[in-house]
C-alpha cells in the first residue's frame, strides 16, 4: 500500500465528514422541517439548521466548530500493515487541522495543554478488525462534546424519572430508551439520533452503542424484538415535545438504531450514545494495494437539495410571530429588563468569546477588557490566519452551556456583563443571577457553525492565547447574530418550561407495551 495515496485518501475521508452531512441524514432532516409547524422558533432553528448545510458543503468548512473526537473504525483484510494504515490517518488528521477542516481539539488531562494538531495520546480513536474480503473498509465519525456530553448509561433494574421501575426484559430496555430522549433535552443539539447498546460490560456496552450509530439511518433491524423497539421509540419519543433545540416542537429524535450482545447474570447494562443533528459520519472502501478510493458508503438513495427550499425557508421566518430586537454592546439593564422568553435578539457590535477555561480564569482574575454591558459567547471557534497574517473565523457555532453553571452568575455580576449566548440553557443559580443582575440568556441554533462565522465581520483581538484557539477569548465584531431569548430577568425559563412538560408527556408510557 502505497503510503501517499493512503493519505491523500483518508485526508478526503476526514474533510469530507466534517463539511458534508450523509444523504441518510440529510433526509432525515427534511422529514423533520416538513413534519415542524412553520413560524415557530423550532421552525426557524430547522431553517436556520439547514442554511448552515448548504453553507459548509459550499465554503468545504466545518459543519460545527466542534469537530469532536474522531473514531476510525478500520476492516482490512489478512496481512494489511495497519500500522502504516494508522500512521496515515494521524497525518490526515494533522493535515486536516491545518487547514482548517477540524478544530484542534486534543487537551492534556492532566495540564490542559492543547496539542494543536489533534493528536494525543488515545486520539484520535482507531479500532481495527480483520475480515475475508479483499478491500479496505475505513469509516468515521465526528461526534461533538455537546452531545457525547449527553451519553448515558443505565444499569438493571432502575427506578427511573417519570417511568417508574425498569426491569430487566424488552420493557425495561423502552423505558430507559425513552428516558435518555428525556433526559437530553435541548443539549446536544436536538433533534438527535441514537445508538443504543443493550448488554457487554459498560466499556463494551458503549461501544455497541457508538457502533449503531455508523449504521445506515434507514436500514431495517434484521432482528425482529430490535425492529419493533426502534419503530416504537421513533413513533413516540417525537410526542415527547422537546423539539429543535429544545424550543418545544414536533420533531426532537431523528434515528434510532439498537444492537444488542450477550452479558453475564450479575450485570443487565442499557447504553445510549446521543449524537445531535449535524451527524458527520461517513466512509469509503479502499483499495487494500494502492489505498485508493473505491466507492463512498452512505450515499443510498435520493439526496436532499436544501437550496430549492430557501424560499419557503424566508417565508417561514418572516412568519415567526416572536418580537425581534436589535441590540449592541454597551447594553444597558433597561434594555435587558425589557426582554422576555421568546423574543428573537439580534446583536450587532462586540461579541466575547468564552468558555470553559474562560470562566474559570475570571473567578480569580481581572478581565483582559473591560466587559460591563457586554455579551460573552460560549464558543470555541475554528480561526485560521489569512496571508497577511490577520485571524479569519472558519466556524463558530456555540458550545453547550450547562457546563458554566457554576461559575457564569457570580461573573456576570462581578464584571456586569448583561447577556451570554450559548445552546441548551443553564440552571436555577444563573436564572437567579439573571433577575438580581439585570441579565438574559439567548440560546443559538447548536451545530450551525457556518451560519453564525458568516455574521462575523471581523476578529478585533484575542487574549489569553495559552489557553489554546478554543477557549481563548476571541473579540469579534458582529453583524445580526441572531439568538432566541430562552432565559429573561423575570425568572422565565423556557428549558425549565419544556422540561417540566416533556417529563409529564414521558409518564405517559409508564405501562408495559412489550411483555
Amino acid at each position: 500500500m502505497r503510503m501517499e495515496k493512503l493519505q491523500e485518501s483518508l485526508y478526503e475521508l476526514v474533510v469530507d465528514t466534517s463539511t458534508k452531512l450523509p444523504k441518510d441524514v440529510r433526509r432525515a432532516v427534511a422529514k423533520a422541517k416538513l413534519n415542524e409547524n412553520a413560524g415557530t422558533r423550532s421552525a426557524m432553528s430547522l431553517d436556520t439548521i439547514t442554511n448552515n448545510i448548504m453553507m459548509a458543503e459550499e465554503n468545504v468548512s466545518p459543519i460545527c466548530q466542534d469537530t469532536g473526537l474522531p473514531t476510525f473504525k478500520v476492516k482490512t483484510p489478512v496481512g494489511v500493515n495497519q500500522l502504516k494504515i494508522t500512521n496515515a490517518i494521524h497525518a490526515a488528521i494533522e493535515q486536516a487541522t491545518k487547514d482548517g477542516k477540524l478544530r484542534p481539539n486534543s487537551v492534556d488531562s492532566i495540564t490542559g495543554e492543547n496539542s494543536g494538531n489533534n493528536l494525543g495520546a488515545g486520539i484520535p480513536v482507531v479500532k481495527y478488525e480483520q475480515w475475508e474480503e479483499d478491500y479496505v473498509d475505513v469509516r468515521l465519525i465526528l461526534k461533538g462534546g455537546g452531545c457525547e456530553n449527553k451519553n448515558i448509561q443505565y444499569s438493571l433494574p432502575a427506578e427511573l424519572e417519570g417511568l417508574g421501575r425498569a426491569g430487566r426484559d424488552l420493557d425495561g430496555i423502552r423505558k430507559c430508551i425513552m428516558h435518555s430522549v428525556y433526559q437530553a433535552q435541548g443539549q446536544g443539539c436536538s433533534a438527535g439520533f441514537i445508538g443504543v447498546g443493550i448488554g457487554g460490560d459498560r466499556s463494551s456496552g458503549y461501544d455497541l452503542a457508538k457502533q449503531q450509530l455508523f449504521r445506515n439511518n434507514d436500514d431495517v433491524n434484521e432482528n425482529e424484538d430490535l425492529r419493533k423497539l426502534e419503530e416504537y421509540v421513533m413513533d413516540n419519543a417525537n410526542t415527547l415535545g422537546i423539539g429543535t433545540m429544545g424550543f418545544g416542537g414536533e420533531t426532537t429524535l431523528l434515528g434510532c438504531k439498537i444492537g444488542v450482545m450477550h452479558r453475564i447474570p450479575a450485570s443487565f447494562y442499557v447504553s445510549v450514545a446521543y449524537n445531535c443533528w449535524a451527524f458527520r459520519r461517513q466512509g469509503v472502501k479502499m483499495n487494500a494495494e494502492t489505498g485508493e478510493i473505491i466507492d463512498w458508503y452512505y450515499q443510498e438513495g435520493d439526496d436532499v437539495d436544501f437550496a430549492q427550499e430557501a424560499a419557503k425557508e424566508v417565508a417561514a421566518a418572516e412568519s415567526n410571530e416572536s418580537r425581534e430586537v436589535v441590540l449592541e454592546a454597551p447594553i444597558t439593564e433597561a434594555q435587558i429588563r425589557e426582554l422576555k422568553v421568546g423574543d428573537v435578539v439580534k446583536i450587532n457590535g462586540a461579541l466575547h468569546t468564552g468558555r470553559d477555561a474562560i470562566h474559570k480564569h475570571l473567578m480569580d482574575n481581572d478581565a483582559p477588557i473591560d466587559l460591563d454591558g457586554q455579551v460573552i459567547y460560549h464558543c470555541g471557534p475554528v480561526m485560521l490566519k489569512d496571508k497577511e497574517g490577520n485571524w479569519e473565523v472558519k466556524a463558530a457555532g456555540p458550545t453547550t452551556s450547562i457546563r458554566e453553571e457554576p461559575y457564569q452568575g457570580d461573573i456576570m455580576k462581578k464584571f456586569g456583563i448583561r447577556a451570554v449566548i450559548g445552546k441548551g440553557g443553564m440552571g436555577k443559580k444563573t436564572l437567579k443571577a439573571l433577575q438580581e443582575h439585570g441579565g438574559v440568556y439567548l440560546n443559538a441554533i447548536g451545530g450551525a457553525a457556518q451560519y453564525y462565522a458568516d455574521c462575523i465581520e471581523g476578529v478585533e483581538g484575542v487574549d489569553l492565547m495559552e489557553f489554546g484557539i478554543p477557549e481563548a477569548m476571541w473579540h469579534l465584531k458582529v453583524n445580526e447574530f441572531k439568538a432566541v431569548v430562552t432565559m429573561d430577568s423575570h425568572g422565565n425559563s423556557l428549558h425549565e418550561d419544556v422540561e417540566k412538560t416533556s417529563l409529564e408527556k414521558l409518564e405517559n408510557f409508564k405501562e408495559p407495551v412489550f411483555k
